[in-house]
């Protein structure tokens, strides 16, 4: 069921700062940044060779990753996104397996634009996942 590694997500509490950081520093294809109002969030991609970094700072006071930058100053991993090719039944899959699915359940669309969902870190050794289409 699971595919490849889409990304690996960061929260940041200075995106500019950050991306600057990977294209500098490490020399990497860093995109331009992306407000996500939906998500409370501004985005940035990293690409390498193989996968994406995903840089994260909070959008707005009820932005859902504030309250990991509050707990985490300097930031830090903040989840990892699996690949599945139905979305719908690699849920189905996963919660019959006792995995809980934040939010109402229902997909919504992601950076990428593509249906997304997030699972509980305590049913995934301390790591929230998200799951993406392919």
């Amino acid at each position: 069921m699971i595919g490849r590694l889409n990304h690996v997500a960061i929260v940041v509490p200075d995106i500019a700062a950050a991306a600057n950081l990977y294209r500098t520093a490490l020399g990497a294809n860093v995109s331009d940044p992306v407000d996500m109002p939906e998500h409370g969030v501004t985005t940035v991609f990293v690409t390498l060779p193989n996968t994406k970094i995903e840089l994260l700072q909070p959008l707005g006071e009820k932005s859902p990753v504030q309250a990991f930058l509050d707990r985490n100053p300097s930031g830090g991993m903040h989840h990892v996104c699996y690949e599945v090719e139905d979305i719908l039944a690699a849920r189905d899959h996963l919660k019959a397996e006792g995995a809980r699915v934040l939010g109402d359940g229902e997909p919504k669309i992601g950076a990428h634009g593509k249906p997304v969902l997030f699972l509980h870190p305590k049913d995934f050794c301390g790591t929230l996942v998200e799951i993406e289409q392919a």
